[in-house]
């Protein structure tokens, strides 16, 4: 956890802080919004919590950073994840313990009769992993690309799972081994309720989950900005080629859903998501 003697002296006075060790993945920027901003290049405390809705969220960026560089210096409860997102009935959850081997990605969880999927990767951890088998464990874990792996063959191992990947992404002799290969640009149903879909262009490989029509795990393809208040694709770390990504952003307006579920910055909601897409396309296309 966060040493208090690494404490950064840009923290505002109080228990939570961020110690040196902080990458600045963004993490707490948006999970903790109130509590945690940039300054000088790394995370910072600007804003003790000032309720119980506060604490709570400052508590989820703890039990997520990927450096364990968020600490408190008070006693707190333990994380509440897996923590559910979403819908109520949908069981949909953040998993937290981001992995620094993603540079912080959100990893997703969801819950279901015929069998539970763990989206990308947390840091594997033996309560994690304790957590998820009394959640019904796991029976496949989606890769959206190559970059959010994280500790994929740890969770594999404990739970002997299938691992999803598509083809121009097992770059690696390990990824080769996957069980589940996509290949070509063609969607593939993994059950009535979960559908690839191929997206070309972060990575050659990337690709997006749609659940229930409602919810879409996205990876690095698609995610929202605070700042600009909109739909994004990242063109300064696009691996493989941004036209093509443009291309793959296009595709999905075929499909319907209302959650865009990143792997960085904050999960977003509209009921307009065919015209927020439009507007990100558009921006894209700039």
């Amino acid at each position: 956890m966060a040493r208090l003697s690494l404490k950064r002296e840009q923290n505002k006075n109080g228990p939570f802080f961020v110690d040196t060790s902080c990458i600045e993945c963004g993490t707490c920027y948006w999970m903790a919004p109130n509590t945690f901003k940039s300054s000088e290049g790394k995370s910072a405390v600007y804003s003790q919590p000032q309720n119980s809705t506060e604490e709570e969220e400052a508590l989820k960026a703890l039990f997520s950073c990927p450096t364990f560089s968020i600490g408190s210096s008070e006693k707190k409860v333990e994380s509440y994840f897996p923590f559910p997102f979403g819908e109520p009935e949908d069981l949909v959850f953040l998993t937290g313990y981001h992995s620094e081997k993603s540079f912080g990605a959100t990893s997703y969880f969801i819950q279901r009769k015929d069998g539970n999927i763990l989206i990308d990767s947390p840091r594997y951890l033996k309560k994690m992993a304790t957590k998820l088998e009394k959640k019904g464990g796991l029976r496949f874990q989606y890769l959206t690309h190559r970059d959010d792996i994280g500790d994929t063959d740890s969770y594999w191992k404990h739970f002997q799972t299938q691992r999803i990947i598509h083809q121009d992404d097992a770059t690696r002799e390990d990824l080769r081994k996957y069980e589940i290969q996509l290949k070509g640009n063609d969607s593939f149903s993994l059950d009535d309720d979960l559908e690839i879909i191929p997206v070309p262009g972060h990575t050659k490989g990337s690709s997006v989950l749609l659940f229930k029509n409602k919810y879409l795990f996205t990876g690095d393809h698609l995610a929202y900005s605070k700042k600009l208040q909109q739909l994004i694709a990242f063109k300064n770390h696009c691996w493989y080629n941004f036209e093509e990504q443009i291309k793959s952003m296009e595709k999905l307006l075929q499909l319907q859903f209302e959650y865009v579920l990143p792997g960085h910055g904050a999960p977003f909601h509209s009921k307009q998501m065919k015209k927020e897409l439009k507007k990100c396309i558009d921006w894209m296309k700039a």
